[in-house]
């Protein structure tokens, strides 16, 4: 089965594709992952992502279908793609190299919640381990549990950032749900703060 798993930033959709894969053994593509993979192995499309973000540039689209068509190709069993496609632009670059996908998965989060949820995100600057100030706080407020070190919000979990990625999410992104809507694939999960709700939910839209 070929899923694709859309949503807002901070909907959740990259943990639940990592549900989905250890449930049904298809593994999950993250477009960032092989990106940063392709660059530090030197391949030739790495290389040329390299080129534009070194640039300051995005990455055209047809540089990362490029990319994907790599990695889709090792796969027979299927598999779950996280952060691609953002556009109609690249669904339909999907559909022009071949690929077909079964089922869409869509988390539905209001705007306040991914606030809530993003903003009070805070990461160690000592080991990395990640807190929330409301689901996940620290014995101690701004200090690691682990190893001691500062509590800190990185620069795109302030709320003045959440805001303008999920105006980039409402006018590029948002549109693919009509977009696979129209063909029948698309299922709607109402993304919750409890996990296991969550994959609940998302497990049921898979008719699991």
């Amino acid at each position: 089965m070929n899923i694709i798993m859309l949503g807002a930033p901070g909907s959740g959709k990259g943990t639940q594709a990592q549900n989905l894969q250890e449930r049904l053994h298809i593994p999950a593509i993250s477009t960032g992952a092989i990106l940063r993979e392709a660059i530090k192995n030197e391949t030739s499309v790495g290389l040329k992502a390299k080129g534009y973000i070194d640039a300051g540039h995005l990455v055209p689209d047809d540089v990362m279908v490029e990319l994907l068509r790599g990695r889709i190709a090792e796969e027979n069993a299927g598999f779950i793609l996280d952060g691609f496609p953002r556009t109609i632009a690249q669904a339909q670059a999907l559909e022009n190299i071949g690929v077909a996908i079964d089922l869409v998965l869509s988390l539905e989060v209001d705007d306040a919640e991914i606030e809530k949820r993003i903003s009070g995100r805070r990461v160690c600057d000592g080991c990395g381990l990640s807190y929330h100030t409301q689901f996940n706080a620290p014995k101690r407020e701004g200090v690691c549990d682990a190893c001691g070190g500062e509590l800190i919000q990185r620069v795109d979990d302030k709320p003045e950032t959440v805001r303008a990625r999920l105006e980039v999410y409402h006018s590029e992104t948002e549109p693919l749900k009509g977009y696979y809507q129209r063909t029948g694939k698309l299922k709607t999960v109402v993304s919750h703060e409890d996990l296991e709700v969550t994959t609940r939910r998302t497990l049921e839209a898979l008719g699991i």
